[in-house]
């Protein structure tokens, strides 16, 4: 969090990209130039690295969370949704802002056991030796344990199949303090596999983690005053009206949910990116937990409260760590928790469910009034603009050009482009 300064920054877009690195420079009070990966630091991340693959790093407006102030670090190749946050993010400002809640950072262990001979007496072996098993596991050490997490519990679910018989599933409960915890997961269920062989006499299987990880759940709600909504067409009451049945279509119907959903992992992957967290894990995670009812459904709600203001909120399973894996290794990651200025893995989790609420409030908002396109477009017609070849001097009246016919293609893009060149 970020004291005495504000992430209201007045016409932050229309700045050049200089003037906004000295913004953010003067955020995180640092006047060193931005780093980015070197081919020798990927080359220690993963394997057969042939070179860097860029995407644009940008950073959100606006965001009031708790009462602090925020500056989103954003990663992503798609127009608008940086905008769109932003201006979300105003609006949430001028109802209160965001206020967020987040479980635990738990994780779950998965130790998959076969072939008991005797279930009943395996149950009650597990629960004698329980104590002693995670006492076992935390003597293994480690920062985490350090810090007061480590493992905590055994929770055992019970299956029975006809193609295996019964199955026990031995879930270790693993708290990961600001870790996203993977590695930590992993070695301690692949520890305790041969010890679970020898008090079942059964046989281990799968030992890994899971990626559901639903008792790491966190939460963000806000309000957006009825009035800042009104347009030219529609009064306030019927945007919230309007937004509240698109989020209801969500609720009750998996192909408007999935559609949805992807809105708010815009907005989610894009910070997951930036600071160098698994956003694999955190989407399956996501997209298991919106079927947890039996029926995929929206992650966010939309109501309408007392005052006849919109209220939003969500809710997702978020595992994410402020230190170890990419976060450690890659300067752009440590750039990104430097601006966001986040003290604990729940402080960063409550943030991104935040980005995750205000970026499907601004999908749905534009859907409900003007439609998708409108802003989507005009951002599209700037990449094909730089992509037809034009110069920055040229991009802003190709844009408005192609926006104002309507026409906004690679092709017409090319044709304005070979006019601008004739008149210079």
């Amino acid at each position: 969090m970020n004291i005495n300064k504000s992430s209201q920054i007045s016409k932050f877009y229309k700045k050049t990209l200089k003037d906004r690195q000295e913004v953010v420079k003067d955020w995180i009070d640092d006047e060193n130039d931005f780093l980015t990966l070197t081919q020798d630091q990927a080359d220690n991340m993963i394997e057969n690295v042939i070179g860097l693959y860029g995407l644009p790093f940008a950073v959100s407006t606006n965001f009031l969370i708790n009462g602090e102030e925020y500056l989103i670090p954003i990663v992503i190749e798609e127009p608008s949704v940086v905008a769109a946050l932003s201006f979300a993010a105003k609006l949430f400002r001028e109802g209160g802002g965001f206020n967020t809640s987040s479980d635990k950072p738990e994780m779950i262990g998965q130790i998959q056991i076969l072939d008991c001979p005797n279930i009943n007496n395996a149950l009650k072996q597990i629960t004698i030796e329980k104590e002693v098993l995670l006492e076992e596991v935390n003597n293994l050490g480690g920062s985490i344990v350090k810090r007061g997490g480590g493992a905590k519990d055994f929770e055992i679910r019970q299956f029975n199949t006809d193609q295996l018989g019964e199955i026990l599933i031995v879930h270790l409960i693993y708290d990961c303090r600001d870790a996203m915890g993977a590695n930590a997961v992993n070695t301690a269920v692949e520890y305790l596999a041969p010890k679970l062989e020898q008090i079942t006499r059964g046989r281990v299987n799968l030992r890994i983690l899971s990626n559901l990880t639903d008792r790491r759940i966190a939460r963000a709600e806000g309000v957006v005053l009825a009035d800042s909504l009104t347009t030219d067409e529609m009064s306030g009451s019927e945007v919230v009206q309007s937004i509240i049945e698109a989020g209801v279509f969500a609720e009750i119907d998996p192909y408007r949910a999935t559609t949805h959903n992807k809105g708010i992992m815009n907005g989610i992957d894009g910070v997951l990116i930036a600071t160098g967290n698994d956003w694999r894990a955190v989407e399956a995670g996501a997209h298991a937990f919106a079927v947890r009812s039996g029926t995929y459904s929206s992650l966010t709600k939309w109501r309408r409260d007392s005052q006849g203001n919109l209220r939003g909120s969500i809710e997702l399973p978020l595992s994410v760590g402020i230190v170890g894996g990419a976060t450690r290794v890659h300067p752009m990651a440590q750039l990104a928790l430097k601006i966001l200025g986040v003290s604990s893995a729940q402080e960063l989790a409550e943030v991104i469910a935040t980005v995750g609420l205000a970026q499907n409030f601004a999908a749905i908002r534009a859907l409900a009034t003007d439609g998708i396109q409108k802003g989507h477009m005009r951002m599209h017609a700037r990449q094909l603009a730089a992509a037809a070849g034009a110069p920055l001097e040229a991009i802003p009246l190709l844009v408005e050009t192609m926006v104002a016919e309507g026409a906004i293609r690679l092709e017409r893009a090319k044709q304005l482009l070979e006019n601008w060149n004739e008149e210079h």
